[in-house]
């Protein structure tokens, strides 16, 4: 590996990459329709000569380069979420732009430049014939706004996928990432008793115990712990519905939806019986506390279902991968980046948290963009990024020697 030919490389071809990324942003990919924007990934990885471009049965790209015995992944999910409140955005999210050093639009952060990032490196790889004793799967996930990790537990459990390691190019503002917590989606619902809205006192209303229980979550979320490195665990309400006879009666039932982020101990059970506590302590009879399991088609038609509990991971900061990413900065850019963690969630929870296959992060872009309105990326940050990608496996397979 030639770091110098490498960088030049990469930064001669950043206005391609650039444009790229603008025209994925410009192939709406919302979770369950990314037919469109397979099918231009596709095109692209052919046109860049990989080795072996396929979809499998949920829907995911995978291009291949090399037949080594090591077997390194780069993923990048293709999917985004919506546009939210068309008026808080200046431009049409679905428009990608390339104008002052920065790509601009829905899926510039998150995380369409991790992906046009990707074919930049493939075709790298091929036209300065990097190769040795390796495999490179570059994975264009899908439906991971929905569900974190579902395409990888279909990739590892259905399609046999079991690499050595995954690069996670999620926004990392070109800092190397080692993990981040958990997260996991649980309802609760409580009953009471109807009763006509002139007589409330003959009910039992639903929407005031669920205020109580709703309060005491929110005291729960000052009271939850972690560690120094990825922090403490969080819980908050995020949705709430109730339902009775009709709008002049006493609720019957209330219902919650809760979003509860998992620090390094926590686990599903401990999370579940944290809320049975509070609904105890509140002296609530009636209630049931479920996780809720996702059950949506992908766009190929095929249903996977999953429980929505994510879990925590992280790799020490000694660990192999960390310290191949480590040298290929090094060699590349002259210095070792932030070694840091993740605020969100990725399919890391599915690749190390559920199946222990070893992830470091390294994306272009900044966390703070995703999701948010006018999201964009840096033009430098592109290139960079598929630098990195064409010297990490290199890197890596010289860290075990």
């Amino acid at each position: 590996m030639d770091p110098v030919k490498i960088m030049k490389a990469a930064e001669r071809g950043a206005e391609t990459t650039a444009r790229l990324l603008a025209d994925l942003i410009s192939i709406r990919s919302l979770s369950g329709d990314e037919r469109t924007v397979v099918e231009r990934i596709g095109s692209e990885m052919s046109d860049a000569g990989f080795d072996e471009v396929r979809v499998d049965g949920l829907g995911s790209i995978i291009g291949r380069i090399g037949s080594g015995k090591t077997v390194i992944a780069i993923d990048a999910h293709i999917d985004t979420v919506g546009e939210g409140n068309r008026a808080l955005w200046s431009f049409d999210p679905f428009k990608g732009q390339v104008r002052d050093g920065k790509v601009w639009g829905r899926g510039a952060a998150d995380q369409k430049g991790g992906m046009a990032a990707m074919i930049a490196a493939g075709r790298m790889m091929k036209e300065l014939h990097i190769e040795d004793d390796f495999t490179v799967l570059f994975t264009g996930t899908v439906m991971e706004e929905d569900c974190d990790g579902l395409c990888w537990q279909h990739l590892i459990k259905e399609e046999g996928l079991k690499p050595d390691v995954c690069i996670i190019t999620e926004p990392t503002g070109l800092n190397i990432y080692r993990g981040h917590r958990g997260r996991m989606e649980m309802e609760l619902a409580v009953a009471g008793r109807s009763a006509h809205g002139s007589a409330p006192e003959r009910g039992d209303n639903a929407i005031y115990k669920m205020a109580r229980v709703a309060l005491e979550i929110e005291r729960l979320n000052s009271r939850l712990t972690g560690d120094d490195f990825l922090g403490k665990g969080t819980i908050v309400v995020s949705e709430i519905g109730s339902s009775g006879p009709s709008q002049c009666a006493v609720p019957d039932a209330a219902r919650i939806y809760i979003d509860r982020r998992l620090a390094l101990e926590d686990t599903k059970e401990l999370a579940v019986a944290q809320l049975q506590a509070v609904c105890e302590l509140e002296k609530i009879a009636d209630f049931k506390v479920s996780v809720p399991v996702y059950k949506n088609a992908a766009y190929s038609g095929k249903i996977y279902p999953t429980e929505k509990y994510y879990p925590t991971w992280s790799i020490s900061e000694d660990h192999r991968a960390v310290r191949a990413a480590g040298s290929a900065c090094r060699e590349l850019f002259g210095a070792v980046p932030r070694i840091d963690k993740w605020t969100f969630s990725t399919n890391g929870v599915a690749i190390c948290g559920m199946h222990k296959i070893p992830c470091v992060g390294f994306g272009p872009g900044f966390e703070e963009q995703a999701h948010a309105p006018d999201e964009w990326t840096p033009v430098e940050h592109l290139w960079k990024a598929a630098a990195f990608y064409a010297a990490f496996p290199a890197a890596f397979v010289r860290s075990k020697q």
